[in-house]
Formats: structure tokens, C-alpha cells, sequence
């Protein structure tokens, strides 16, 4: 089942159903299956239930290109592009519309939600929704609601999200503040944390309606106990009433306040994409990552929901590095190269101090003719120097001729426009299947070219 999962990607063939028509219809498959004819059904679950063992195969595809000499140090370009998920952006929704959904679910007839609004205009929450204890608590009623209905073993067999426990914070000031970072960067700590929790303990995407609303609302909420979380950290630090260099503060912060009902959207099809801008508007999906070196091999490949690249070159370099031990090449790259929207001060530093790469970041977009009026200093001074002189600048022109085919072939002659599954997890692992399969097909050329000669 593996090989056959491999070869229909490597053969732009991706949904169960083609897989399923093409061991009836050619040679090749039936050649690949034994002149068996597994069911799309078959096909689908084995994807599914082996998701993570299918992308754990990345390192080991690379690992044969290693063997074949087509990864070596040099440079690795890292760039991203952003493909469409199966959902649409019709469907994001503001807890509100989606807490109305499920009190209708929940409700055994229209007399009953007349009884609860009473003389109101009937578009407000109820008072439980309007804090996040009976926020908690209307959720966990609701899944024991849908739970005792008739389909609840259906409900169980198809993934419907449980109760979360409350999520943990950890914030360390040296590591946050920085020069202009304020509220904000303490806000964008505690959204990393949450993001990472979601990484390591991922929510199955429901099949029902039903379960995925609650997986929603429980995002939503998830989102707002994060802010709640970054914003107390940070009030706690500024009553310190001393900086980390040991200087006074000045005058008090602007006042914030959380709001007291979760704010923004969730996709209710795909609660794990996010609205992420194109060159033309907005898609609904993710932002797909990969890191290619001077063989156009591919060394990593990830996805993120993070609509730019700004906070994506260490986690990009750290997987390269964790591909390349995997895979049995134990020299890393010599040089990393990402455009203008990877630049971010910190990152730069950790890749070149810690990890002894050589970090070739463009601080400017190429469409601008002079750089912005803030982005002066002495990194921005040295890396313009370096990307001009003639060495820099050799290293940095691969970037074009490395990654940014890699991207033009996959979406435009494979047509890879859109995930066809839906979760962090499952996007993860149709990604690496496709890198995979491009992996496979350099690997296959490079082999009938050596045998040619």
C-alpha cells in the first residue's frame, strides 16, 4: 500500500477514488498492487491511520538520495508558498454565530429557546457564554448532549473532539523583550505557545457538523485565554517597575483589556486554516514550507497557518538539520538563503551563533528601490554588503534557481492548487507526500542518467 501510495503521487494522482480507477484502468498500477484492486475506502483509511508513519518516510526517501550523492553541504534555499485547504472562507464564523449553532442543536424544540431569551431581542449569548468558566461548561454540556443522541458511537469512531484542559503558560522575560516588542511581543509569545500545544496534542478534524462547531468554539476560546494569559504576563512584569537592565520604566501602559467573548473567526470546515494573503487577495489554507538545496532535492518540508515567513527560518533550519541526521548526512548546510520576509533579527542571530550557519536573508524586498526608513543598523548595513558583493551574491541568486522551481512545478504542471484533506496533521503529511514524490523522481533521473552514461 505504500508503494502504491507513492507512486500516485509521484504520478499527480492524489484523491482515493483516482487511486482506486487507476488500479482498474493501467498497466502500471495493477503492476504495483499485484493485479489487486484495493477499495478508494481501503486507500483512504490506510492514509489516514498511518498519517504520521507516511511523513516520517521523508527522511527515509532522503536518505537514498544521500546514498546517491544528491545531498550535500552547500546552499539550501527556504522559501514558502501558500496553497488553498479543503474549505472555504465562506465558513469562517465568530463564536457568537457559531454558539447560536450549537444552542440550536442542543435545544429540543422552539419553545425552549423562547424560554431562555424571554422578553430580549433573542440575538444575545445567554449569561453562561459571557465568561469563560460557563463558556467551559456550555461546551462540556454540549459534547454530553451530543454524546447520549443516537449517533454517539458514530461520533466516537469519527473523531469528535473532547474536552481540553486548561492550557499553561510559561513566559520569560529575556527572551521577550526586546527594543520595541511591548504588549505585543508577549502576546505573540503566548500565541506561539498555543500553537505548539496544538503541534504536539493535534485535534482530530470531526466528520459531523456538530463536532466540528464545538472544536471551533473551543479554538476561539483557546485563543482568548492566550491573550488573556500573554496580557497578565506582561501587566505582572511592567509592575516589577524595573527593565531587565535595571533602568525604571516610564509611564504606565496604554490600558488593555481582553474582550470578555472570544473575537475573529474559525473556519468551521477546517478549524486549523487561516485567511492567508496572496498576490491577488486571500486564500483559505496554509502556508506550505520547504527547504531545497543545489540538487534540487528537497531537505524539509513543513506547513504552518501563520500568513508570513517571519517567524519560519529557525524552525525551517532546525528541521533541516533534524532531516539531515535522520537521513545519515551529519554536514549541515553552509549557508541558509531566504528572501526579504524571513528577515527577523533573532532568528539570524540563532542560526549563525548556534547553529553555525551562515544566514543570507534579504532585508528588502526586490520591488523596492531604496530600503525602509526604519530598517537601519548594522545587520541591515552588512547584509546589504554581503548580498552585494560577488561571492554574497552568488549564494544568494540559487535561492531562484532552486526553490522557486520547486514551487512552479508543483502547483502549476502537478496542479497542486489545494489540500485535499483537512487538519494540521493530515495538510502535514499530503505535503510531504508531494515532496516525497518530487524526492523520488529526482532520485529515479539521477540513477537513469548514471546507468545512460
Amino acid at each position: 500500500m505504500v508503494t502504491l501510495v507513492l507512486y500516485a503521487f509521484a504520478t499527480n494522482v492524489r484523491s482515493s477514488r483516482a487511486i482506486e480507477r487507476h488500479c482498474r484502468e493501467h498497466v502500471v498500477y495493477r503492476v504495483v498492487t499485484g493485479n489487486l484492486i484495493p477499495d478508494h475506502a481501503t486507500i483512504a483509511r490506510f492514509i489516514c491511520r498511518h498519517a504520521q508513519a507516511l511523513a516520517d518516510l521523508f527522511g527515509e526517501v532522503l536518505r537514498l538520495c544521500a546514498e546517491a550523492g544528491l545531498v550535500g553541504s552547500g546552499v539550501v534555499s527556504i522559501d514558502g508558498t501558500r496553497i488553498a485547504g479543503n474549505c472555504s472562507p465562506e465558513v469562517n464564523c465568530r463564536f457568537e454565530e457559531i454558539a447560536r449553532e450549537i444552542l440550536a442543536e442542543v435545544k429540543a424544540t422552539d419553545e425552549a429557546e423562547d424560554e431562555e431569551f424571554g422578553e430580549e431581542r433573542g440575538d444575545e449569548l445567554p449569561e453562561q457564554l459571557r465568561t469563560p468558566e460557563g463558556r467551559r461548561e456550555f461546551l462540556r454540556q454540549a459534547r454530553e448532549k451530543l454524546r447520549g443522541d443516537a449517533d454517539a458511537e458514530e461520533a466516537e469512531e469519527n473523531g469528535e473532539p473532547e474536552a481540553t484542559a486548561d492550557r499553561e503558560y510559561e513566559f520569560d522575560p529575556e527572551r521577550i523583550v526586546t527594543r520595541s516588542a511591548g504588549r505585543r511581543g508577549w502576546l505573540r509569545e503566548a500565541d506561539r505557545q498555543l500553537e505548539q500545544q496544538r503541534w504536539e496534542n493535534p485535534d482530530e478534524i470531526a466528520r459531523s457538523r456538530a463536532g466540528r462547531l464545538l472544536l471551533a468554539a473551543a479554538r476561539l476560546e483557546d485563543d482568548l485565554a492566550a491573550e488573556r494569559a500573554g496580557n497578565e504576563a506582561y501587566e505582572a512584569y511592567r509592575e516589577q517597575g524595573r527593565m531587565r537592565d535595571g533602568r525604571r520604566f516610564g509611564r504606565p501602559p496604554d490600558p488593555h483589556q481582553p474582550p470578555e467573548v472570544p473575537e475573529g473567526k474559525v473556519n468551521i470546515t477546517d478549524p486549523d486554516s487561516k485567511p492567508i494573503p496572496i498576490g491577488f487577495g486571500f486564500v483559505q489554507g496554509y502556508n506550505a514550507q520547504a527547504a531545497v538545496n543545489e540538487q534540487h532535492i528537497v531537505v524539509a518540508a513543513e506547513i504552518t497557518n501563520k500568513s508570513t515567513d517571519f517567524s519560519q527560518l529557525l524552525p525551517m533550519v532546525e528541521a533541516i538539520i533534524r532531516e539531515l541526521e535522520r537521513a545519515g548526512a551529519d554536514q549541515p548546510p553552509e549557508t541558509v538563503a531566504a528572501d526579504a520576509g524571513y528577515w527577523n533579527e533573532r532568528h539570524i542571530d540563532e542560526v549563525v551563533a548556534d547553529k553555525h550557519i551562515q544566514a543570507l536573508v534579504a532585508p528588502d524586498k526586490g520591488s523596492r528601490g531604496t530600503p525602509r526608513k526604519t530598517w537601519t543598523g548594522p545587520r541591515y548595513d552588512f547584509m546589504r554588503a554581503v548580498l552585494q558583493s560577488d561571492a554574497g551574491g552568488e549564494r544568494y541568486r540559487k535561492r531562484k534557481q532552486t526553490v522557486e522551481p520547486l514551487f512552479g512545478n508543483t502547483k502549476h504542471n502537478k496542479g497542486v492548487t489545494r489540500f485535499l484533506r483537512r487538519g494540521r496533521i493530515k495538510v502535514r503529511t499530503e505535503w510531504r507526500l508531494h515532496m516525497m514524490a518530487h524526492n523520488l523522481t529526482k532520485l529515479h533521473r539521477h540513477q537513469t542518467a548514471a546507468l545512460a552514461a
